[in-house]
């Protein structure tokens, strides 16, 4: 625990996942009727192989007669490694394909701003008097295709003139109460109920009468 900066056990039951019932079993000497699953999550959490973790917090000593004189649990042991490789394996080629589905969802909603975009930049600076609002639909809709698909929605359009409301606007000049009026510069976005970008909104001052 000191090598990887562990400091107690309570700590260790919360970085591993582990509760502290099952390290008390393994503080014990109970390793035999653990699970394969809690060893190896405190295998990962303490960057030791499962042979030495074992031969650390077994009863027995796992030395090479001992192992001999022991075939049964020598054999126990090798087990253990194989199915604990397979599920690093098996842990690796999930985070790829994980990674390769997400890429792929990503390319799908971007596909018209990835395909259309360089070459409406081109023509801009071919062309200074291309008006720029006809480059806005490339990105445009892409991006709320993406906001749609991760259910973001915005708090308020730019420009918008709404009343303060201090949980969700952030103030970028003055101090307001809650409820005066003011005017969003930044759009902000929540996720459901989370709150992800507050708007940014300045002050909108009534002119004098």
């Amino acid at each position: 625990m000191q090598q990887v900066g562990v400091a107690s056990f309570r700590e260790l039951s919360r970085i591993s996942g582990i509760s502290e019932r099952q390290i008390l079993r393994l503080r014990r000497g109970e390793i035999e009727q653990m699970r394969l699953d809690v060893l190896l999550k405190l295998c990962s959490t303490l960057n030791m192989p499962l042979s030495e973790f074992v031969s650390n917090f077994s009863q027995l000593e796992l030395k090479s007669d001992t192992q001999s004189a022991n075939p049964e649990l020598s054999q126990q042991i090798a087990d253990l490694q194989t199915e604990y490789q397979r599920s690093q394996q098996q842990l690796v080629q999930q985070q790829e394909l994980l990674q390769q589905e997400f890429q792929q969802s990503m390319l799908q909603l971007l596909e018209s701003l990835l395909l259309q975009f360089p070459t409406a930049a081109q023509k801009a600076q071919e062309n200074p008097q291309l008006p720029a609002f006809k480059i806005i639909p490339l990105v445009q809709k892409p991006l709320e295709k993406l906001l749609q698909a991760w259910e973001m929605e915005a708090i308020a359009p730019v420009g918008a003139e709404i009343p303060y409301n201090p949980q969700e606007h952030q103030l970028m000049d003055g101090n307001l109460a809650p409820g005066e009026l003011v005017k969003v510069r930044y759009t902000g976005y929540r996720q459901g109920n989370k709150l992800i970008y507050r708007a940014k909104v300045s002050p909108v001052y009534s002119s004098p009468s």
